[in-house]
């Protein structure tokens, strides 16, 4: 869900700014920052920013660029000539001498540099500031494309590679059997004048071996990485299932490691929970 867009356009002496970027979020959490004068549609692209976007923490900003000189503060010549007749005229008949230096005392009278305009959007200057958000978010969700093509990548990666140490699990589960038998009987036969009835220890081995039977776990699991396959072929708006998915494939994986009872087939274990923390990591990105 990371992403990034900008856009500018230009609008008579103005270059109208748009930028957006969004981090990870479970929900889309919308913080905006919008010139004055473009506030009356704050509604209208909050409208455009979700209808785009469905999770993500997202800040979008809405500025104005002008030509330099254009933006500066008119003087109110006429305001500045009436100070200039008063003060004048009330040095003449108060007997107080003029200032030196008229220019500066008189541009720090009130309002001489106030501005009285109100600017109002027009029509036409919303549609160019539309573009600019509408191009901003396209850059954005082109971004996002883009690291999701990447992150696909990523998964299938993972994905192979959680199916293959699976398949490697398999030679060990029949010597496995066997070691485990091997065990007991050489703990049997290391207690002296202990004698013990070889087809009741068959019975008992094979209820502890079937007890310790992941097959039910490695299907589930092959069910699971199909399905996650499935899932991303399915494109967009997938990113909760996905996680859903993972936290299931964990399960599998960690209940084949409490049952695998041999060093290698543990480090297999170990060898898929590592794959599978990247994915679960990766997953906070997808949508």
């Amino acid at each position: 869900m990371t992403g990034y867009g900008q856009a500018v356009v230009a609008y008579k002496d103005k270059k109208i700014h748009a930028e957006i970027k969004s981090l990870n979020s479970k929900q889309l959490d919308l913080q905006t920052r919008i010139a004055p004068l473009y506030r009356e549609k704050e509604m209208i692209i909050r409208q455009m920013i979700s209808q785009a976007l469905e999770r993500g923490k997202t800040d979008f900003s809405l500025w104005i660029e002008k030509e330099t000189g254009v933006d500066a503060t008119p003087v109110n010549a006429a305001l500045v000539e009436n100070y200039y007749l008063q003060l004048k005229e009330l040095s003449q008949r108060v007997g107080i001498p003029e200032p030196d230096d008229w220019m500066t005392t008189l541009m720090r009278m009130p309002d001489v540099l106030t501005r009285t305009d109100q600017e109002e959007l027009s029509d036409e200057e919303w549609a160019a500031a539309q573009q600019a958000v509408e191009q901003a978010i396209e850059a954005l969700v082109a971004f996002r494309r883009q690291e999701g093509a990447a992150l696909e990548k990523k998964f299938t990666e993972k994905i192979d590679n959680i199916e293959r140490l699976l398949a490697e699990i398999e030679p060990y589960e029949k010597q496995r059997v066997e070691k485990i038998r091997q065990r007991i009987v050489d703990g049997l036969q290391q207690i002296p004048g202990v004698e013990y009835d070889k087809n009741r220890l068959e019975q008992e081995l094979f209820y502890y071996i079937e007890k310790l039977d992941i097959s039910e776990e490695k299907q589930r699991l092959t069910n699971h990485l199909k399905y996650f396959r499935e899932t991303m072929r399915d494109g967009h708006g997938q990113g909760k299932k996905l996680g859903f998915i993972a936290q299931e494939m964990g399960r599998e994986i960690n209940t084949t490691g409490s049952k695998s009872n041999l060093a290698e087939m543990q480090n297999l274990v170990v060898q898929m929970k590592d794959e599978l923390e990247q994915i679960k990591e990766q997953v906070l990105n997808a949508l």
